[in-house]
């Protein structure tokens, strides 16, 4: 596999990024970057770590980073969590609030420490960065439950005080989102999966429309409402398919759609093929009416199924 880090590479402009990956010797990846300016969204650092775990130190080949935007690499802790050498010195600096560095994820207990340190980035009240919190964790606990990678998720965040948004990336180099939604849907591409994936109330874990108590399968539904509220960015790649929600006009009213396919986007199903599902997001943190709203009917929905998952352990015959 090889994988080029560009100048620039967010959601908006993350497609020459993604057609640029060659998935070929999938035993092997070789990392290059621009070496003037490398500025990337927290999902594309993701994508490398993913890989680069999934072929292990012996196997990565890694071009010294000569951009003075290397030392980001580092604090972000890249070179650390592949075992790749370097000799970049940076001066550390407390991250809380600001991003949080690359993370690994494979136990609930990893999830709840991630989770807890990514509430002081939304700088939202409490209730509202508690939903926002609980959203992602379903999203990291789909890829523990059904990617069947060793490796778990990998991701991190940082935080933008001019903008003041939060960008989140996702990644896992695990079975992909066609492997499981067709255990229990019909999906003929990487692209009919991911906009089934996308569909409030579709999961790969039974065919009973709504999910289950359990599994909602309403995660990447609600993460994708919450950009689309807020007019921002979100991402999801997986296999060959490649689905990204555009920004929409301030001028343009705002509708929740439960097909991903009628809300503004591009798409393309013959992306060089990723072995697991990526996830990006941007999210502005400005408390609109809209996003309260929202976050509110979220919090709700949210704190329903957990109440019935209670009912749910409650009921089960306990034997002494």
């Amino acid at each position: 596999m090889r994988i080029h880090l560009p100048n620039s590479a967010f959601l908006g402009n993350i497609d020459p990024f993604i057609r640029g990956f060659d998935p070929s010797q999938p035993d092997r990846l070789e990392i290059t970057a621009n070496d003037k300016w490398i500025a990337v969204h927290p999902s594309v650092i993701s994508m490398v770590a993913a890989l680069g775990l999934k072929v292990g130190p012996a196997g990565i080949a890694c071009q010294k980073f000569e951009a003075r935007s290397s030392h980001y690499f580092v604090r972000m802790g890249l070179f650390k969590l592949l075992g790749i050498p370097t000799d970049i010195a940076i001066t550390e600096h407390e991250p809380a609030g600001r991003f949080i560095p690359l993370t690994q994820i494979r136990t609930s207990d990893e999830l709840t420490r991630f989770i807890t340190e990514m509430i002081p980035l939304l700088h939202l009240e409490a209730e509202q960065a508690k939903t926002i919190g609980y959203i992602v964790s379903e999203l990291v606990r789909n890829v523990l439950e059904h990617a069947e990678t060793m490796h778990g998720a990998i991701l991190c965040a940082q935080y933008y005080n001019k903008s003041n948004s939060i960008r989140i990336g996702i990644a896992d180099a695990g079975l992909g989102i066609r492997a499981t939604i067709t255990r229990s849907h019909s999906a003929e591409t990487d692209l009919d999966a991911i906009r089934l994936a996308l569909m409030p109330g579709i999961t790969g874990t039974t065919r009973r429309e709504g999910g289950t108590e359990q599994n909602a399968g309403a995660g990447l539904f609600f993460i994708k409402s919450i950009a689309s509220v807020n007019r921002d960015f979100f991402v999801i790649y997986s296999g060959a398919g490649f689905y990204k929600l555009l920004k929409k006009s301030a001028g343009r009213r705002l509708r929740l759609q439960a097909d991903p396919f009628q809300d503004r986007h591009s798409s393309d199903g013959n992306m060089p093929s990723w072995p697991g599902t990526v996830v990006g997001v941007d999210i502005t943190l400005n408390q609109t009416e809209e996003f309260s709203r929202l976050l509110d009917a979220i919090r709700e929905t949210y704190s329903s199924a957990v109440s019935e998952r209670r009912k749910q352990r409650s009921r089960r015959p306990r034997f002494t």
